[in-house]
Parts: C-alpha cells; structure tokens; sequence
C-alpha cells in the first residue's frame, strides 16, 4: 500500500508514488517532479487527471521535503 497523495484511488496514489521513489533515487527537483505529475495527468487524464491538483502537488512536495518555490512557471 502506498502513501496517501489525495488522489481519488489507490490505484492513482500507487502511480504518483512511483514518481515519488523515481525522484528520491534519481535526486529531481521540484520542477522536474511537477512535469512528471502534469505528464501523467496529460497521458491518462480518466484516470489520473487529478495528478495536477493542489491537494496532490502539495503532498508530493511535502512527501520529498522540498524547500524551494512551489509554484513553477510554465
């Protein structure tokens, strides 16, 4: 069982952890995360569009302990 993101399924928590672990061992930033998170959400938007709400980015940033700016410019 994964961590709780605030996505609306277990099955979504399991895909934004798996970002989570691929950015602890490869060491990204948080503008390297946020684009994995808005990929994921472009890719399979049915099933997990919710990969880009706030909810979800703040507890992936919360979860990898980041201290830089949250918000990102696109």
């Amino acid at each position: 069982m994964s961590r709780n993101y605030e996505m609306f399924t277990e099955f979504g928590n399991d895909a934004v952890d798996a970002i989570v672990t691929r950015a602890r061992v490869l060491k990204f930033d948080w503008p390297t995360v946020l684009q994995e998170l808005i990929e994921l959400a472009d890719r399979h938007p049915k099933d997990f569009g919710e990969a880009v709400d706030t909810d979800v980015r703040v507890a992936v940033y919360n979860e990898l302990k980041f201290d830089t700016p949250f918000y990102v410019p696109r």
